[in-house]
């Protein structure tokens, strides 16, 4: 079972790569999104799909801690789960995707307003909640870009 949750921990392997993961396995997100979702498919299947990953981060990166520690950076699934948050009802372009993964690094890597604080939480919650509000902000303000129609 810990292989299992090693393997989406890691997003597939990508949080082995070292430096540099959390950007790759958004990047890679943003790239899956692009192709699964640009067809037209419902708009309740990304939202789905997020939840997913999203709990299956919770599980697998606190089942992870207990041989890789507290936050260990091979978990990169909260990546995935907070850039697929970005993304969450945006029309699926470059521009939208490219601004997301800007933006929501920016708030992964700066954490600001109240984002630092969620790092406390125990375990998985600890992990995967700054990231998640990293999305959730990066998603408020492309929804704000949208509005405006300025892409």
């Amino acid at each position: 079972m810990m292989r299992f949750h090693k393997i989406i921990s890691t997003c597939f392997g990508i949080g082995y790569v070292g430096k540099g993961g959390g950007t790759l396995a958004a990047l890679a997100t943003c790239i899956s999104w692009y192709f699964i979702f640009n067809h037209g498919n419902s708009t309740y299947l990304p939202l789905i799909v997020t939840i997913v990953i999203t709990v299956l981060g919770i599980w697998s990166s606190n089942e992870v801690t207990s041989d890789w520690g507290k936050d260990p950076s091979r978990v990169v699934i909260d990546e995935s789960a907070g850039m697929c948050i970005s993304l969450l009802f945006l029309p699926i372009s470059i521009y939208y995707m490219a601004a997301g993964l800007v933006l929501f690094r920016f708030f992964d890597i700066v954490k600001p307003l109240f984002i630092r604080n969620t790092e406390n939480l125990p375990g998985g919650w600890g992990i995967m909640l700054d990231d998640v509000l990293a999305g959730i902000y990066s998603n408020l303000i492309l929804q704000v870009i949208f509005y405006l129609k300025l892409f």
